[in-house]
């Protein structure tokens, strides 16, 4: 079922995407007169999963989920139609529209793609407002396991006060700061202090087979004791929260759990604290080193016991656009922040990217609108990030072709800009072939 529900989001996702992109070339190409010969979801190699023809154009969804196209009557794509570029050049077709006009047909499915960005941020904002965690208000500091964060410096417990010369108020900003970053500065038993980043931190982070970052402690609160455990019939009742083991402080799932690891079979000493009373109670610990005690960490429950603040704000439609400008532009500079520094050998970030399974990866296993239409933006803004690269076969690389004929005044040869297809498309396939190659490498050895 998790699968089912994964990729259910995924090709959602990527379907809505990709029509959407297209429709962004499709409408100014109509608009200007040019016949748009094929509308396709998903490539058609050899044979289609549906065709239909209206008009002048054959609408139809493909078998291979790589991406999708319009195809344009007279613009060298990758088609490289060359019979109907050798035939004299048609009203109909791109090539005898004005420079300005074949312009505004190649922005135009970067532009859908931004705008929709900007309209889910803009629609998220008014619909469901913004929840976060209140970082000063983290009781216990954060969760650090992963031995690339300790091994240079990094302590659970740690509070995260900077990033670079960013103040971190909300838990979310630790995530949104951290790529790309040279310097954290923590606060640990109320001193502060900055660690530094190796240069390759990225890479080294890609490479790892943990890739966790700074994570919330999670306390150990009673929620149920099960009929299987040997603890069964110990007063404890839901709410209950672990104090102490044997005399050692163990509040924090990462304190208990080593105590019961070491106490296999034994009984240990522990102390709860109820309300405001601390009871002490004797508990049994399988051979497994489990107590078959459910916990609870809901975040709502987590802030009523003063473990955390929750931080929500609600929006006023007029105020939606606002909010909604700000994450989309914010984005848009993460994001060209991540392109540039994986195009820095030195980070190493080059071993993150990854193709589809990554993408797929981003999306939860259950069922949330709010994130299936947080991740779209996001992978929106991504598609067309990508899509204004100055790499023939890709927009950009028209529009980077057409920028010079305007200029200029003159127009590169059908040969040239033949050729210079067929180099960009070698590019793409290189491009694809690393990102999916590197999700195969960490499925097969992380």
């Amino acid at each position: 079922m998790e699968f089912i529900i994964k990729i259910g989001q995924f090709l959602l996702s990527l379907s809505l995407l990709i029509v959407l992109h297209e429709l962004g070339h499709f409408i100014p190409a109509k608009a200007f007169k040019t016949r748009v010969e094929k509308f396709y979801l998903f490539f058609d190699v050899k044979y289609s999963l549906f065709k239909k023809k209206i008009g002048e154009t054959v609408y139809g969804i493909g078998w291979l989920p790589l991406g999708g196209y319009v195809k344009i009557s007279g613009m060298i794509d990758e088609s490289m139609d060359k019979e109907q570029m050798a035939l004299p050049p048609q009203p109909w077709e791109f090539r005898s529209k004005p420079a300005w006009q074949r312009l505004i047909i190649m922005l135009g499915g970067v532009f859908v793609n931004f705008v929709l960005a900007y309209v889910i941020y803009v629609v998220m904002s008014f619909a469901y407002g913004d929840t976060d965690i209140d970082a000063a208000s983290i009781k216990g500091g954060m969760l650090i396991e992963n031995p690339l964060l300790t091994d240079i410096g990094f302590q659970t417990g740690d509070h995260v006060v900077k990033i670079d010369d960013t103040k971190i108020i909300n838990e979310s900003d630790i995530r949104k700061n951290i790529i790309g970053a040279n310097s954290v500065t923590i606060k640990r038993n109320g001193t502060e202090k900055t660690i530094q980043l190796p240069v390759d931190f990225l890479g080294q982070l890609s490479s790892s087979k943990d890739r966790s970052l700074f994570d919330l402690r999670q306390p150990f609160i009673v929620s149920k004791v099960l009929d299987t455990s040997l603890n069964k019939g110990v007063d404890l009742k839901e709410g209950d929260i672990f104090m102490s083991i044997n005399g050692k402080s163990a509040e924090f799932y990462d304190q208990v759990l080593p105590v019961l690891e070491q106490s296999k079979g034994q009984t240990i000493a522990t102390v709860f604290k109820r309300g405001n009373t601390n009871i002490e109670r004797t508990l049994k610990v399988d051979d497994k080193g489990k107590l078959d005690i459910l916990t609870q960490t809901k975040a709502s429950d987590l802030e009523k016991l003063g473990y955390l603040k929750v931080v929500r704000k609600e929006y006023g439609f007029a105020e939606s656009f606002g909010v909604g400008l700000n994450k989309f532009t914010g984005q848009i500079t993460s994001y060209f922040g991540q392109l540039k520094a994986i195009f820095n050998p030195s980070t190493g970030a080059y071993k993150g990217v990854g193709g589809f399974k990554a993408i797929y990866d981003v999306f939860p296993s259950t069922w949330s609108w709010p994130a299936f239409w947080s991740l779209t933006a996001f992978l929106s803004i991504m598609l067309g990030v990508l899509n204004l690269l100055p790499i023939p076969a890709l927009d950009g690389g028209h529009v980077m072709f057409l920028l010079y004929e305007i200029i200029s005044g003159r127009k590169p040869s059908e040969k040239f800009l033949e050729k210079a297809q067929l180099v960009g498309f070698f590019i793409l396939i290189g491009l694809v072939m690393f990102a999916n190659g590197n999700d195969i490498f960490k499925a097969i050895f992380n």
